[in-house]
């Protein structure tokens, strides 16, 4: 290049093509920035879509989790383990627009599934007042059927009481329950609602169900007597089963028919709060038998969960990951809540996927 020592260019041919070229790297300078800019502004645009999509995912998992956080019922390996029922979980919804409510006119949350049971909640203004009610069916309901619920309605304000109430209730049409006058009309416009919106929630145990048309495959009934050396009772229930083999398969029938508990030495054991055809299931499993589909999969995870039964688990697991035609959203539930690590991993790939390429609709519950 020719430059005088105090770093001039000089003129010339050469220094005709120096600042031609010169000339050139800037205005290919100024193209590259333009072009970054452009790609910075249209990554931004797609940061900015994928961590809406992430946010989605996020209350996903949020509302699961509490769901699973507020159902969990601590046990202590004893024939009381369980409380009345570990059928437990949460509805939440937030109703919008609620002071433009109709009259009369029914307002409903997103029916969820939770033990085969769909379910939802339903608000109404009627005589100056909320009326709050909770809708539930069997997902598959026989001819005659019946749910057994204990509920638990409540309107939810951080910086107020929450207005709570109780109430048993058997379904046995798809009709909905609860209080036609649970708040004053005017009192839940003054204090509960936030910009319009109104917090609810239903806390449910599911006591007992029937008419869910399962066949069973294999008896523990009087017929297995000759076979088995105790009987375990649930509810009017008597299961005829083998101790030792029960041990093989849960630690915690293990200790509890071998170990220091008073029911080791018992003909007749009462295991509590839990549902017989579940567990007519669950034995089913540990027996070897194809006991696993989309009606008995969760309360079989439940009492693998509570038993400690790592082969029921693994069934479960299997048949979630492979063939169940449940929603993602439910797979991860269930997988939390039994700690099922590789459907929970195979759950949070799925969802990410579809939401970050846009497969599926942002307000979906996949």
């Amino acid at each position: 290049m020719a430059t005088s020592k105090n770093g001039y260019i000089g003129s010339g041919p050469e220094s005709d093509k120096v600042i031609e070229n010169m000339h050139a790297i800037e205005q290919l300078r100024i193209a590259v920035s333009a072009e970054t800019e452009e790609i910075k502004k249209d990554n931004k645009e797609k940061f900015d879509e994928v961590s809406e999509r992430l946010q989605s995912i996020e209350s996903v998992i949020s509302k699961i989790s509490k769901s699973i956080d507020e159902s969990t019922v601590p046990t202590n390996n004893t024939t009381n383990m369980a409380s009345e029922s570990e059928k437990r979980f949460t509805l939440k919804h937030v109703f919008e627009n609620v002071k433009k409510f109709k009259k009369g006119l029914q307002n409903f949350s997103e029916m969820e599934e939770h033990f085969n049971v769909d379910s939802r909640m339903c608000l109404v203004r009627r005589n100056n007042h909320l009326g709050f009610y909770l809708q539930c069916k069997l997902i598959i309901p026989a001819d005659k059927w019946s749910i057994q619920t204990k509920m638990e309605l409540k309107i939810v304000h951080k910086n107020r009481d929450d207005v709570v109430k109780t109430t048993d209730y058997c379904y046995k049409t798809i009709t909905g329950h609860g209080f036609p006058e649970f708040l004053e009309w005017e009192k839940m416009e003054k204090e509960y609602l936030v910009k319009g919106m109104l917090t609810v929630e239903a806390h449910v145990s599911i006591i007992e169900t029937t008419g869910l048309a399962k066949e069973k495959i294999r008896e523990f009934d009087e017929s297995q007597k000759d076979i088995s050396d105790v009987i375990l009772v649930v509810r009017d229930t008597k299961f005829y089963v083998s101790k030792m083999f029960l041990a093989a398969q849960s630690s915690v029938f293990r200790a509890l028919l071998f170990g220091k508990f008073s029911e080791s030495e018992q003909s007749e054991v009462t295991l509590n709060g839990i549902d017989p055809d579940d567990f007519h299931y669950f034995l089913e499993v540990l027996y070897g038998e194809p006991a696993v589909d989309d009606t008995t999969v969760e309360g079989v995870a439940l009492l693998a969960d509570m038993y400690d039964a790592p082969t029921a688990i693994r069934r479960c697991e299997e048949f979630l990951l492979k063939e169940s035609k449940k929603k993602l959203a439910k797979k991860l539930e269930i997988a939390t809540r039994y700690h099922l690590e590789k459907l929970q991993k195979k759950c949070m790939s799925d969802i990410t996927s579809l939401e970050v390429f846009g497969r599926v609709p942002k307000n979906s519950n996949y």
